[in-house]
């Protein structure tokens, strides 16, 4: 995974600006950069748009006490999306309004899930935590009570003084 990441930090560059040189020499240079400025603009409002209805969406499910149907990938691709388009560049802002179809996103969000599964499955994918704290494991409950004998009521009782 580290060595696609590092291919796609060393190629887009040149990729984007390949695109860049190729449709500035067609459009001119004040157009190419009106476009790019354009994408950016449209594509940020878009993502921020997007990513208020998942959070709605997730709000709604919670309040209504089922999980939600759009999950964590779903929220992380709209970042993403939103990343890609504040990047400037064509190539980089063609794949994140791409990122933000739904369809698309529910597309690209089961195959990761299912890679991550995978993943877990044979031990390639792990998950650590650094810092003060971690897991600290499931809260104490109270303890129950042994038993009860036939009859007993569990109840509370506070003295009132008169006069108050």
């Amino acid at each position: 995974m580290a060595k696609y990441l590092l291919l796609a930090l060393v190629t887009v560059p040149f990729l984007e600006l390949y695109l860049l040189v190729g449709i500035g020499r067609h459009l001119g240079w004040l157009p190419t950069l009106a476009l790019v400025v354009a994408m950016g603009l449209i594509g940020a409002s878009l993502a921020r748009r997007e990513g208020l209805r998942v959070v709605r969406r997730w709000q709604e499910a919670m309040a209504q006490g089922r999980p939600p149907e759009e999950g964590i990938l779903s929220g992380a691709l709209v970042l993403l999306a939103g990343l890609l388009l504040v990047l400037p560049g064509i190539l980089t802002d063609v794949v994140g309004l791409v990122l933000l179809v739904p369809a698309v996103r529910r597309r690209v969000a089961a195959r990761l899930r299912g890679s991550l599964e995978r993943g877990m499955r044979n031990g390639s994918v792990r998950v650590s935590s650094y810092g003060w704290g971690g897991f600290r494991g499931p809260a104490p409950r109270e303890a129950a009570p042994t038993s009860r004998l036939p009859g007993e009521v569990d109840a509370e009782f506070t003295e009132e003084k008169p006069g108050r």
